[in-house]
């Protein structure tokens, strides 16, 4: 049931005056696909709840000195928000064999009360101890991506995807969906019967081009993750790539129909995402996996590259004036996140940390200039390896030890080297990098989550907060 205004006012006014007072924060967790955003929140809100009893958390100062007083899940505020689902996640860790949660496919979040005693002298002073309402907020990255589609045209997207399929494997797997529309003209009268199927072929050739070429800059975004909206006819375009249309089309033919649409899209769910969810957002976090695409090679790692530019985008503060009377946006802290570090020898996390830092270090200037503090780690938010030494022809090497995650045998392996700087084409030709998916640890459920560096990631998050 959708709020009245004035509920939706009251809520708005609690939240602007605990935000003012430090009492609640929102913090958005993003990612693209396979990057481990539910297995973060499922680990983040589990250190939570162990913080003041066994959590292993030593470079998080409230933990560490004995602040925290107690964590508790509270209901959420927005009540129109689906709620993330942390029991079921934990059950499939702790299943037999465990196995990764299941990927979200939209927006959740859940709320934690965390209740502490204040190291500010002038918060002593006022209370001995307070609480902090974090909302984290789990939400795809690839809605992110649609953001530039604010700045084209139909005719300007359509030309953009139509450069894609320059690029072979991408143009191989569009067959069926490229002969579909061949068949339109763009002048016929519009029939939801042709553009439905139409869009249904574009849609399957993200998804291929996603699993099959490991592309990350695929868009629409919603069409991947449709959510709620999943057939209705503002999914129902595709780019026109079959020549120049005639001029003076409406929306009663195909081309001026796929075009309104393109429009409805932009301002129903893109401009909407940003204006309900992204301007109320306090802080974010942006996780990375960087390991998938240096195994697939140099066209998936530059797509992971534009992907990531579309992403910073979204955090371009205080030059658009657009993008400040739209959006109202207020995120002051913004941490990238390699992802799965644990799936790597210690000597390698410093690498991938400093891999992230330059593959988000043009959107830094942007961001730095509006006075948004950013920070790169690479963490993994559930250990799922053991690292330790192992000879090998005469010589001991770094090896890491767990589990393969397609058949869960044992294993003893070196993955090799990650490039500190973006990889040439020595890198791609030479290459010994071998990145071996993991199955999870076996884990007892009263026990906190094995993690590599959750703690630095809270201390930068939420370091400020607790103080």
């Amino acid at each position: 049931m959708s709020r009245t205004p004035l509920e939706q006012w009251r809520n708005r006014a609690g939240a602007w005056v605990q935000r003012g007072l430090d009492q609640r924060l929102r913090l958005a967790v993003t990612g693209l696909s396979r990057s481990g955003k539910t297995a973060f929140i499922t680990s983040l809100v589990n250190q939570l709840e162990h913080a003041g009893l066994d959590a292993r958390l030593p470079h998080w100062p409230p933990a560490a000195e004995g602040r925290l007083l107690g964590i508790q899940r509270v209901p959420s505020r927005h009540h129109h928000v689906p709620v993330f689902g942390y029991e079921a996640a934990l059950n499939q860790l702790s299943a037999t064999p465990p196995c990764w949660p299941e990927p979200t496919r939209g927006i959740s979040e859940i709320t934690l009360a965390i209740r502490y005693r204040p190291k500010n002298r002038l918060k002593r002073k006022l209370q001995d101890t307070a609480t902090l309402y974090l909302e984290i907020v789990d939400y795809p990255g690839e809605w992110l991506l649609d953001l530039p589609l604010l700045g084209m045209s139909y005719a300007e997207w359509s030309e953009q995807q139509r450069q894609l399929l320059q690029t072979p494997a991408l143009a191989g797997l569009a067959t069926p969906w490229l002969q579909a529309g061949a068949l339109l003209a763009a002048d016929s009268p519009a029939d939801d019967g042709k553009l439905a199927p139409l869009a249904a072929a574009y849609t399957q050739w993200l998804h291929d081009i996603k699993r099959e070429c490991g592309a990350y800059l695929v868009q629409p975004g919603r069409f991947i993750l449709p959510g709620e909206y999943r057939d209705a006819p503002m999914l129902q375009f595709v780019p026109w790539v079959w020549g120049e249309a005639p001029g003076g089309l409406n929306d009663s033919h195909h081309y001026g129909m796929m075009a309104a649409r393109f429009e409805h899209y932009k301002k129903h769910l893109v401009q909407g995402f940003y204006r309900d969810f992204f301007a109320g957002f306090d802080r974010q976090i942006v996780l990375v996996d960087c390991l998938t695409p240096l195994n697939r090679g140099p066209d998936s790692f530059a797509d992971l590259r534009r992907a990531l530019n579309a992403i910073l985008q979204s955090f371009e503060y205080g030059k658009s004036g657009w993008w400040q009377r739209l959006f109202s946006p207020r995120i002051d802290k913004l941490l990238f996140a390699a992802t799965k570090a644990d799936h790597l020898t210690p000597d390698q996390h410093g690498r991938l940390a400093t891999l992230l830092g330059t593959l988000v270090r043009g959107g830094h200037r942007h961001a730095r200039l509006s006075g948004i503090d950013i920070h790169t780690l690479a963490l993994a938010a559930i250990r799922a390896t053991s690292s330790g030494r192992v000879s090998h022809r005469g010589e001991t090497i770094p090896a890491l030890q767990g589990r393969r995650r397609d058949n869960l045998d044992a294993v003893a392996l070196y993955p090799g080297e990650v490039p500190e700087s973006l990889p040439d084409a020595a890198f791609w030709q030479q290459q010994g990098f071998d990145f071996t998916e993991f199955a999870p640890p076996e884990w007892q459920p009263e026990q906190p989550l094995p993690h590599l560096r959750l703690d630095q990631a809270l201390a930068f998050l939420l370091g400020d907060k607790l103080s």
